[in-house]
């Protein structure tokens, strides 16, 4: 029970990656509470853990939402240990585009940055002022392998990612600074086969194909699977990772590790 009675938010709880969060952190212990703007999903997913797990919608958009939001876990718990900035968008389906370099459209630059970047930094904020009244706290920011690496079809994402990546470290410092025990750090996922991935695959044996081809050009010859980045996130939530701070965790598959173009192994 890593993560006993621990007070944690977590944004974009309702799939993907935030929901398989809230599934590993409800099983270590925590009060978790999910939070999403898909409400259907997000509440399902609540009763599905049970006790210790409330929903609350959060537009991670909005100042006004985290203010409510937070307003709310203030008033019923009088604390947060752990907050996961997790919603995230690639921008292919939820904005008009296009999306590429020489093309790309303004309002859909600027919607994937509100999201992905605006809401990790309104989390950040709003955390912040809550745990350092208890002197304790871990941030974890979802970014991305992208946010290392660029991506020519979706630069929009790729600068978001790599943005609340260096935005980890500007929190982890500040906090360090100001003696507050709140620690922050950023997960870094690389080809994780959740619902992000679906415009992306198609279906049936076109799909099937899509996932083979990927996890050719991963090391660990698989695409990983939400629950890799869980174990992640529990990691740095809990009180094992107390000296960790600003650093950066990638979960895929060591892509990250070497050039896919190295040269070949020398025969012995």
């Amino acid at each position: 029970m890593r993560l006993q009675d621990k007070v944690t938010l977590i944004t974009g709880a309702a799939s993907g990656i935030g929901n398989a969060t809230a599934q590993r952190c409800h099983a270590e212990g925590a009060l978790v509470i999910l939070t999403d703007i898909e409400d259907s999903a997000g509440e399902a997913a609540t009763r599905a853990l049970g006790e210790r797990a409330r929903y609350l919608h959060l537009d991670v958009r909005r100042e006004a939402d985290w203010q409510r939001v937070f307003q709310m876990i203030e008033g019923s718990y009088g604390r947060l240990d752990v907050l996961v900035n997790n919603a995230g968008i690639g921008g292919m389906t939820q904005t008009r585009g296009p999306h590429d370099p020489e093309h790309l459209d303004l309002a859909s630059w600027r919607e994937v940055h509100a999201v992905n970047l605006d809401g990790v930094a309104l989390g950040c904020k709003y955390a912040i002022q809550l745990m350092r009244r208890h002197r304790s706290g871990s941030i974890v920011n979802i970014s991305s392998r992208s946010g290392v690496v660029g991506i020519p079809a979706m630069p929009a994402y790729a600068s978001s990612k790599a943005a609340v990546r260096n935005h980890t470290k500007s929190v982890a410092l500040y906090c360090a600074q100001q003696g507050y025990n709140i620690r922050c750090n950023s997960v870094h996922p690389g080809a994780i086969l959740t619902p992000m991935w679906d415009p992306l695959l198609g279906s049936g044996e076109a799909r099937e194909a899509m996932i083979r081809a990927i996890a050719s050009q991963v090391p660990l010859q698989r695409m990983g699977s939400a629950e890799d980045v869980a174990h992640a996130v529990v990691y740095l939530a809990a009180d094992e990772s107390a000296y960790v701070t600003g650093a950066e965790l990638h979960i895929d598959g060591g892509i990250l590790a070497g050039a896919a173009a190295a040269p070949p192994t020398p025969r012995s």
